[in-house]
């Protein structure tokens, strides 16, 4: 009886060292791994100061100036001799721009912000842009703020929505789209009118 005593008394002691051994080495890997929580954790919204998720509405409209004075948009790749296109939508062109926001098609009313950031031609059947561009406020409580945006603008559409995938200052953590209406265009400059739908907590 003795012996069976020593017996499962020894079994216990090396299940506790196998699973102290088991616990040790899997903290090693965590560690090593990046897993540990010097890395990455969970933590409360409350804590960076979110509280509500908000909806806010910003109009206004953006110019886009290709040529004549006060250039706000210039072409930085011509895609016409590497893509050898026939297409008379410009293939391949991408553009930088600066483009002044005001709250009214006039380009001398009141400007709230700019458009900074490239789109590029990205179809060979019609006038449609990739638009990578940030929208940078200097006007009232969005001072400061930005709104990233990046999607599709087919230009000659009546009406087209384009994602709102990210933002800054008041607009941390926002989503939305943006609505977009073309005001006026020809070669020289266009007028675009910018319905914004967004959530944020700020």
């Amino acid at each position: 009886m003795v012996a069976s005593v020593l017996k499962t008394q020894s079994f216990i002691i090396f299940l506790i060292l196998f699973f102290i051994t088991i616990i040790t080495s899997f903290s090693r890997l965590t560690v090593a791994y990046g897993y540990s929580e010097l890395f990455g954790k969970y933590i409360s919204p409350s804590s960076l100061g979110l509280k509500r998720e908000k909806l806010s509405h910003l109009h206004f409209y953006l110019h886009d100036v290709l040529l004549g004075k006060n250039i706000t948009g210039i072409r930085v790749v011509d895609g016409k001799p590497s893509t050898n296109r026939s297409s008379q939508f410009m293939f391949g062109d991408v553009y930088v721009i600066d483009d002044p926001l005001t709250i009214e098609p006039d380009i001398n009313s009141k400007t709230v912000g700019k458009a900074q950031g490239t789109y590029t031609v990205a179809s060979q059947g019609e006038l449609s842009l990739l638009m990578v561009t940030n929208f940078a406020f200097t006007e009232g409580k969005y001072n400061g703020s930005t709104l990233s945006v990046l999607g599709r603008n087919e230009v000659l559409s009546t009406v087209r929505e384009i994602p709102i995938v990210g933002g800054s200052g008041v607009f941390r953590f926002a989503r939305g789209y943006a609505q977009v209406r073309t005001q006026s265009i020809n070669q020289a400059r266009a007028i675009v009118e910018y319905n914004v739908f967004v959530f944020h907590y700020r």
